[in-house]
């Protein structure tokens, strides 16, 4: 089971599965998500929860119609519904002593770089904290019409920054089904997609489309991005109390295997830089220390070629200017210049702040 062996778990929840069709919370269900959340951070295993439904609490605390709401006004609701939601999450969480934080996200901040490399050392830190971010699209700065439980991509797309094994998305049905189950009798549930094109050849796409709560066709927009950045997602009902828990009883739900390994993803995705933006040169220790795995220090460095920014794209090259190594730079080109040469308890007083202590942290670096 994919589940068993993740360390690192993104789970997607819509609004339908906090609140009823009659506008009630729905506190036994959120309290049994915490449980099995509970479970799995016993286990050592990271979690990182998108949630929707700041609009539908919102609506719910102001007594609107959400069918009714134009944007402007829907980001207002949103404001006033993050408050309600983070509560919620917060109060419910606390009596299995989870500690809960906030991360509040745009499709523009996961697919800009620099901005997700950001958001990247972010999680880590909230792990490294111990805590379990809950990850909200921000719909109060949202500029086209807001979707509930559309959340699917950005989910997918966290589930890339993060790292993550697993992404699970929590639907209103058990998965991927040839036809709509709730039209079709003889619908019949497929239990693993390794090939996305090959696999739902025969599918009645139409028929697909309309049901599941965010629609099927974001769920299958996201496993594209999954599949391709080395994580399996799975689609699951979320109706259920204890609904990971279920997921692991039961094995009744459709996963998505990754095409590639997250290794390999992570590759492809730094050395498929349309142009590196600059270069550094570095002396034999630190060639060898980067053939070691580890990550690259300012020590190390003799020179700077070119102008960058932080979290551009960069080339390592020996002192004969064969490239040995492609990553991410920690710092921009006028910053390694100040730091080169130095050691990481220099930095500080060299540049006037604290910052990190690697030019390219060994998980942004791919040796060549």
């Amino acid at each position: 089971m994919y589940l068993k062996n993740s360390k690192i778990i993104v789970v997607k929840i819509g609004s339908s599965l906090l609140v009823d069709q009659n506008k009630k919370i729905r506190k036994q269900w959120l309290s049994s998500f915490a449980k099995d959340i509970k479970k799995l951070r016993n286990k050592n295993q990271k979690v990182v929860i998108v949630s929707s439904g700041a609009i539908a609490l919102g609506c719910k605390k102001m007594n609107y119609n959400k069918k009714n709401i134009k944007l402007d006004k829907s980001q207002a609701i949103a404001s006033i519904g993050q408050i309600e939601l983070m509560n919620l999450f917060s109060q419910t969480f606390a009596k299995y002593k989870l500690n809960i934080s906030q991360i509040l996200l745009t499709l523009e901040d996961t697919e800009e770089r620099r901005r997700s490399l950001n958001a990247k050392r972010t999680f880590d830190n909230l792990f490294e904290l111990g805590f379990i971010p809950v990850v909200n699209e921000n719909d109060t700065i949202a500029t086209s019409e807001i979707k509930y439980g559309d959340n699917d991509r950005l989910a997918s797309r966290v589930a890339q920054i993060t790292n993550a094994d697993t992404l699970i998305l929590l639907s209103d049905v058990d998965g991927l089904y040839t036809k709509n189950p709730k039209i079709f009798k003889d619908a019949k549930l497929i239990k693993k997609i390794d090939d996305l094109k090959k696999d739902l050849k025969n599918i009645y796409i139409k028929g697909v489309n309309e049901y599941g709560s965010g629609g099927m066709q974001t769920k299958i927009e996201a496993a594209k991005i999954c599949q391709l950045s080395g994580c399996s997602m799975i689609i699951a009902n979320g109706l259920y109390l204890n609904p990971i828990s279920k997921i692991i009883e039961k094995n009744n739900y459709t996963i998505f295997k990754p095409k590639v390994s997250k290794l390999d993803a992570r590759k492809k995705w730094i050395i498929s830089s349309v142009a590196p933006k600059g270069a550094i040169i570095i002396d034999d220790g630190a060639k060898k220390a980067l053939k070691s795995g580890k990550s690259l220090l300012a020590a190390g460095i003799k020179k700077v070629l070119g102008k960058f920014k932080k979290g551009d794209h960069i080339r390592v090259l020996d002192k004969k200017n064969t490239e040995c190594a492609r990553g991410l730079s920690s710092f921009t080109s006028e910053e390694v210049i100040k730091i080169m040469g130095h050691h990481s308890n220099e930095i500080e007083k060299l540049l006037g702040y604290v910052s990190k202590s690697e030019v390219i942290h060994k998980d942004d670096m791919v040796e060549l």
